[in-house]
């Protein structure tokens, strides 16, 4: 074969050659454009280091998300009249109502607020059984009524002790109780808004008031995807208008239909959290103002990390990193964690807390 037909040949091979190599480098660049390092991207162990490093460190990584809330009482709960007649007196907003106060008077006559989650569905006499009658017998004794045993039967010794409650309040004693004359609620309540007008007809079904609870609490609306963040029990930082934070927890939670402010637009449901502040006098003076909450979902106390962008990732699956010691490098598989805030957990063969590992530079 002459010289020339050599000379192509070798010509073709070295363009051979080329376009591999060209076609690796693109792959490379393209493993890149993802955001991971390839283990192979870096020199062997003992060649050119890092021209970037950053030490493991041991530290809490956690889980947050900074959402809007709307610091004020809680949800109000309004209170519809059972009874009829007009309305001779009423609290202003703002009122404290504590057991056995009465929240309106109606003809001169008080219904009076007691506590459980029960509300007064029927008239209480003698002969009368079931939890409605305990919850009720429960708030006399509270009250300091007695000579009955608190139980689920409505006695004649129940209706004596009823009777001496109603001679205190003013009431005909007729030793039975009727639905509109008591509200339970679960604890005193402040009254946040009257409906009614002193002097104004009071009818069976009409709203007279709304209260809610006496402690202030955060109220954040959440999207259902972000449902782990309210987990009940879980310690929240809650940042107040003047930039100063308290602690709180997260004390309900529960799924809302909230509707759509555009009429052509579908509502939405929410899970809706509320929370209790550890420290009540940081709020004081703040009725209702909007606050930015920090939720924690989870976290890893005291576990070894480093910046997310020192991961590499590996050819055999996985990640790993580049450890930099006594001027040499090499590649460490590892296990990841969480990741939090730019950093990850990791773990691996030699990974110790000030282990120098390489960054992009």
């Amino acid at each position: 074969m002459s010289g020339k037909g050599r000379h192509r040949r070798t010509r073709r091979v070295v363009i051979a050659v080329i376009l591999v190599l060209a076609a690796g480098a693109a792959t490379a660049a393209a493993a890149n454009g993802y955001g991971w390092r390839n283990a192979s991207d870096d020199e062997p162990a003992g060649s050119t280091l890092p021209a970037k490093t950053a030490p493991v460190t041991r530290q809490t990584l956690a889980d947050t998300q900074n959402e809007s809330g709307e610091l004020g009482y809680g949800t109000d709960v309004s209170v519809a009249a059972r009874l009829s007649g007009t309305l001779t007196a009423i609290p202003a907003g703002g009122t404290a109502v504590a057991r056995g106060e009465a929240l309106y008077r109606v003809d001169n006559t008080p219904v009076v607020l007691l506590y459980g989650g029960l509300p007064a569905y029927r008239t209480l006499a003698s002969g009368v059984e079931g939890p409605d009658v305990k919850q009720f017998e429960e708030n006399l004794a509270a009250l300091g009524y007695g000579g009955f045993t608190v139980d689920e039967e409505y006695t004649s010794a129940t209706a004596n002790a009823v009777q001496v409650w109603q001679e205190d309040l003013g009431l005909t004693e007729t030793g039975t109780v009727e639905p509109g004359r008591i509200v339970y609620a679960g604890g005193a309540v402040r009254v946040a808004a009257t409906s009614i007008d002193v002097g104004g007809a009071v009818q069976p079904g009409a709203t007279v008031l709304s209260y809610t609870g006496r402690s202030r609490a955060v109220t954040v609306d959440l999207d259902v995807s972000e449902q782990r963040m309210a987990k009940i029990g879980n310690s929240v930082t809650v940042k107040l208008p003047d930039g100063k934070t308290v602690n709180g927890k997260i004390a309900s939670a529960e799924s809302v239909i909230v509707a759509a402010e555009n009429p052509q637009e579908d509502d939405t449901t929410k899970i809706r959290v509320g929370i209790t502040v550890d420290d009540e006098k940081a709020v004081e003076g703040l009725d209702q103002a909007a606050v930015t909450v920090t939720f924690v979902a989870s976290q890893r106390e005291k576990v070894l990390t480093v910046p997310v962008a020192a991961l590499l990732a590996l050819a055999e699956g996985g990640y790993g990193v580049q450890v930099v010691e006594n001027g040499t490098s090499r590649i460490v598989a590892v296990e990841t964690g969480m990741f939090a805030a730019g950093r990850v957990e990791i773990s691996g063969e030699g990974i110790a807390e000030g282990t120098v590992v390489g960054m992009p530079s």
